[in-house]
């Protein structure tokens, strides 16, 4: 009898007693210290930045409008929660029909969504939750990027409805985050889920294999690090090269190899073994199947790694 991998959605179910779906947000104005030159230039080697832009046409009116933590006013408060409200409507009826969801975590998924001022975070939040079948929040964040004032709100708000923080550990070795243009140490990463654990707060990490330089075993101590520090919850992705970002670049002069298939899943299997029984898994892959894509073609097509993923783990007698 193979083990069923404890995934978020039973985890919502058991907590909700229905479907959950979480409803993914974009909105516009939301950057990243990252890429607006607060802590570094350019993002992520591995990010493209137009494509965590908002996709949907009435995003576009705000092009060119960015907040940080420290903007003094924001002129297009209406006008961003307009988009989260027909984001949401759009989105939560399409997974209504198409899943089966009843209930809806919303996701603010785009770029960093603690990097505004806390009045617009508030009005954000708060607005998300008065949805109709609405339980809690996701928020995807940056460790660097969040004040003590929005964790003490969201804290609060736990009190009340299901709060998460999302945060993009990716590796635990600070050689690898600088050559990734991170723009934090791994020691900012842990305090901030700390910190998070200590106001009560459910945390979700990001963890990338694949990451240049590393080895199997850097990247298994990062998963360890990361289930150390007490996560709730974990997302597993490969990395994978696309066009228009630096990593493409150091893709074609020759200084970067993408992981293999057979590696990751090697990874995949030891990571989910190690992992504590209670932290669920929302991600165990990830891919683009369109024109961007550089390499591993195997990060192509979803429904070939979901099988190459179930062979794997069935050696170990888990099934996801």
């Amino acid at each position: 009898m193979r083990e069923q991998i404890f995934t978020f959605g039973q985890y919502l179910h058991r907590r909700f007693g229905t479907k959950v779906s979480k409803v993914p947000i974009s909105i516009s104005g939301f950057t990243c210290p990252n890429i607006d030159g607060t802590v570094a230039k350019g993002g992520c080697t591995f990010c493209e930045n137009d494509s965590f832009s908002p996709s949907l046409d009435r995003a576009r009116e705000l092009k060119g409008f960015f907040l940080n933590m420290d903007s003094l006013e924001n002129p297009h408060l209406e006008q961003q929660l307009r988009q989260l409200e027909w984001q949401f409507d759009a989105t939560s009826k399409r997974l209504a029909h198409e899943h089966g969801a009843e209930k809806y975590l919303v996701y603010f998924q785009s770029f960093t969504n603690t990097y505004a001022p806390f009045a617009t975070l508030k009005a954000l939040y708060d607005k998300a939750l008065h949805f109709e079948n609405v339980v809690g929040l996701s928020i995807g964040t940056r460790s660097d990027s969040i004040s003590d004032e929005t964790f003490a709100y969201l804290a609060e708000l736990s009190t009340q409805t299901e709060i998460w923080l999302e945060f993009g550990i990716q590796s635990i070795y600070d050689e690898t985050l600088r050559r990734i243009n991170r723009g934090h140490d791994s020691e900012n990463v842990k305090e901030a889920i700390r910190k998070a654990k200590a106001y009560g707060l459910n945390v979700c990490g990001h963890l990338i294999f694949g990451l240049p330089g590393e080895t199997k075993d850097m990247m298994l101590e990062t998963a360890k690090e990361a289930y150390a520090l007490g996560i709730d919850s974990v997302k597993y992705h490969p990395l994978y090269v696309v066009k228009r970002t630096a990593l493409a670049n150091e893709y074609a002069r020759g200084e970067f190899e993408p992981i293999t298939q057979d590696l990751y899943l090697e990874v995949l299997k030891e990571a989910l073994l190690a992992k504590p029984p209670h932290v669920s898994v929302q991600r165990i892959s990830a891919g683009i199947d369109d024109e961007t894509l550089i390499a591993p073609q195997w990060c192509r097509e979803k429904n070939g790694q979901f099988r190459a993923i179930n062979e794997a783990l069935k050696e170990v007698g888990l099934k996801y």
